[in-house]
């Protein structure tokens, strides 16, 4: 589990990287990743009932914890506020392969936004 510091929380957090950051797209999610200036790196997970019921979504927003707190924590990583959004096919996909392959996309961008 993500702690309280590396989550994001309110409607205008999550508004904000969307909006502001760098987008990439795969299969069953979209990462949206925004750098920010200093520690912590935080993450939000939206998973609507498209992809499924209350057990599926709830197994979902678990893998996504899961990947997204290794990634957060590698020490090689900058500071970054991460929104990933599960698309339906998450229900059933390959979550490890496209979140990975998103946050390289994601990371290289901002690299080169930076």
């Amino acid at each position: 589990m993500l702690p309280a510091d590396a989550r994001l929380r309110t409607a205008e957090e999550f508004r904000s990287v969307v909006r502001g950051g760098v987008r990439v797209a795969k299969p069953t999610l979209v990462v949206h990743a925004l750098a920010k200036p200093g520690p912590p790196s935080r993450a939000g997970f939206v998973v609507s009932k498209a992809v499924g019921n209350a057990v599926t979504r709830n197994r979902v927003k678990r893998q996504l914890r899961h990947l997204a707190a290794a990634r957060l924590d590698a020490e090689d990583v900058r500071s970054v506020d991460l929104v990933v959004r599960a698309l339906p096919a998450a229900a059933s996909g390959r979550l490890g392969d496209d979140f990975a392959a998103a946050w390289g996309t994601a990371l290289a961008r901002l690299g080169a936004a930076a």
